[in-house]
């Protein structure tokens, strides 16, 4: 059974690099007639003259029973890491369990919501902050319900915001006027607070938890937002099991987890008295920080769960920028120093060494504390097999990504049970 499943994952990864199945993917040409279109074979590399006809990726036929039998053996569960309710459905459809990272900051984006986060970020007071935030909570509560209906009951791990607030703020001319304009201010004074959020290092700077802590009405915005959409979808489909998982970002200290957790769950709890619900929900942590994983006995009594973010944890442990180390990794290669891009395929021996540390220290404190991975890691076979080999419930990848995952933890099982 394994020599059947291993075929088939190499005949999944190039479904995976194809983006859809071994469909095209068709873009604007970079030479020649520029108004012209190509399309290119993402499994093969061939590039063709024209647009293509594709057709949305489906598992069926013999691909679909290879698929079930890996389902049949694999002991740990796939989830995805999608931000859109489309991005949701598709990796249901590529059977994926639940959702193991919601990266909320791609919703500030959308429509009028940047206007009023960068009025949240110019502002003076909580007051006026709370002002800002609370133009922006309907729009995410309608995202988060979008996502509850598209997952039909299955696991939904939010995360809140991570990334420093420099990425939100205007970086054109007329942007920065408009702003201006719009929040009362000269240019030269929105200037001066863009240029206040500057950071030398902004992935160790003014991020994830540490934004929470220093402005608590995000965090509750983003709380009410979860709570009063998982209520509602709750209502309208009772025989569902929407209990929502919220992920504190960067948590290094259980004195950030119990401080930020606090107020998330004096307003989720608020939220489901007032609407006389009966909701149930988790609140949990990325482990990402090397610190974390060395106290996760500490941290586990305060976490309902932990999901290994193992991007930032292997530029942690490394000391790597990971979007810095590819100007020095090829001499890495030719040296024999590494073998393969550490970002794409997991450290067993060091990062993997802190994840294993994290599970023993953390299940004996809170037994019935779960653990995933949601960095790009948990598509890639070799580090799918290390989870399940260090007792992970579940790992979760981008939607295209799924089979490879499903298949690998099914390897994984039977390589364990043949041991």
């Amino acid at each position: 059974m394994k020599k059947i499943l291993t075929l088939v994952l190499t005949c999944v990864l190039a479904f995976s690099l194809a983006g859809c199945g071994g469909s095209k993917d068709s873009s604007t040409a970079g030479s020649g007639d520029l108004s012209g279109k190509i399309s290119l074979d993402g499994s093969t590399g061939n590039i063709y003259d024209g647009i293509i006809p594709t057709v949305d990726a489906t598992i069926a036929g013999e691909f679909g029973r290879i698929m079930g039998w890996a389902d049949k053996y694999r002991t740990m569960k796939v989830r995805t890491n999608a931000d859109t309710p489309h991005d949701a459905v598709k990796a249901r459809e590529l059977g994926a369990e639940g959702i193991g990272l919601c990266r909320t900051e791609h919703m500030f984006f959308e429509g009028n919501r940047i206007d009023a986060f960068r009025e949240m970020i110019c502002a003076e007071t909580v007051e006026e902050r709370e002002a800002a935030l609370a133009k922006i909570l309907p729009e995410q509560q309608g995202d988060f319900e979008k996502l509850y209906e598209a997952l039909e009951g299955n696991p939904v791990t939010i995360r809140f915001l991570d990334p420093p607030l420099h990425e939100f703020v205007p970086t054109e001319e007329e942007d920065i006027k408009k702003l201006a304009d719009a929040q009362g201010k000269t240019v030269d004074q929105i200037k001066a607070i863009i240029d206040s959020l500057h950071e030398f290092n902004p992935m160790m700077g003014h991020r994830g938890c540490r934004l929470a802590v220093t402005y608590p009405e995000i965090a509750k915005m983003q709380t009410s937002a979860v709570i009063r959409a998982a209520i509602n979808v709750k209502k309208a489909h009772p025989d569902w099991n929407v209990k929502p998982e919220i992920m504190i970002p960067l948590v290094g200290d259980i004195k950030e987890l119990k401080y930020v957790k606090k107020f998330v769950v004096e307003t989720a709890d608020a939220e489901i008295a007032a609407a006389g619900s009966d909701l149930e929900y988790e609140v949990g942590t990325m482990i990402e920080i090397p610190r974390a994983a060395l106290t996760a006995d500490d941290i586990a009594k305060e976490a309902d769960f932990f999901c290994f973010g193992t991007n930032d944890l292997t530029q942690m442990t490394y000391g790597f920028s990971r979007d810095d180390a590819g100007k020095f990794l090829d001499a890495y290669y030719d040296a024999k120093i590494f073998e393969n891009d550490p970002f794409a395929k997991l450290d067993q021996v060091g990062v993997g060494k802190l994840m294993k540390m994290a599970i023993e220290l953390g299940k004996p404190v809170n037994p019935s504390l779960h653990v995933g991975i949601c960095g790009e890691h948990g598509g890639d076979p070799s580090s799918v097999e290390f989870c399940d080999s260090i007792g992970l419930d579940y790992v979760s990848c981008s939607p295209f990504r799924v089979p490879i995952a499903r298949l690998a933890a099914a390897q994984a099982a039977i390589a364990k049970k043949n041991a």
